[in-house]
């Protein structure tokens, strides 16, 4: 739920902030259904979904050593950490050994874990984190936290929303890939370039903030699926595993 101006961490406190704040004020009762709904749906698909956990483990665990489950420290609404969940389609200790971002070709990324990448069944495993609300199905892709470090004043204003699964930033924005692959150092490109970008739809998304708008992200990201084409671009995120 939305918290009293005045109980946000003293942080998210500015002006810009502030703007997108009195959007959302106005909007509790969506806020209110929007978590129910949550709730509902990731339960309901939790346990549709419960073979192809099965199967998936199986298939991980037969590719590569490690865990079938990865888990990173990610920052959620008020500035959270939480552990984001997704299934593991890295080599085991990948953030060891190259960047927190992941690129195309990433020599770390597994047999599997391409297959499971590119029709983002890794994501999966989030039903958990909605479940204990921590993430929304609809959202801005939490991020780690050393880059949210690095966020404006008005980029705060992401995280007066949960963390979501989808969004309008990790389906329309098509150039992360290419200014990655060519970037000598991914980190700073990615703060300095990428992030700044996918930023703006995420804040116009909390300008817009509706149920008809939720409700249109998750059928667009369904059938970017469909499509193949992945709504974050194949081999392109923020989750190097370790």
């Amino acid at each position: 739920m939305l918290k009293k101006w005045d109980d946000l961490p003293d942080f998210m406190k500015n002006d810009s902030v502030r703007e997108y704040y009195d959007i959302l004020n106005k909007k509790r009762t969506y806020l209110i259904f929007k978590r129910a709904f949550d709730i509902v749906v990731a339960v309901v698909i939790l346990v549709i979904l419960s073979p192809a956990f099965l199967i998936l483990s199986i298939a991980i665990k037969a590719d590569s050593k490690g865990p079938v489950i990865f888990r990173q420290t990610r920052v959620t609404q008020y500035g959270k950490h939480f552990k984001i969940l997704k299934f593991r389609t890295m080599v085991n200790n990948a953030e060891k050994i190259g960047s927190q971002v992941t690129t195309s070709n990433d020599s770390r990324v597994t047999r599997v874990g391409r297959i499971i990448r590119k029709y983002r069944l890794d994501e999966i495993p989030q039903l958990i984190n909605i479940i204990k609300g921590d993430m929304s199905f609809v959202g801005t892709r939490p991020e780690v936290v050393k880059y949210v470090e690095r966020y404006t004043d008005e980029m705060m204003a992401t995280l007066l929303l949960p963390a979501g699964v989808t969004s309008s930033a990790s389906i329309e924005y098509k150039d992360e890939e290419r200014i990655l692959n060519a970037a000598d150092d991914v980190d700073e490109v990615y703060v300095n370039e990428v992030l700044p970008r996918k930023m703006k739809y995420n804040l116009d998304d909390i300008r817009h903030f509706s149920l008809k708008n939720d409700i249109a992200l998750m059928f667009r990201t369904v059938f970017a699926v469909i499509r193949k084409e992945s709504a974050i671009p194949d081999g392109v995120s923020i989750d190097a595993e370790n």
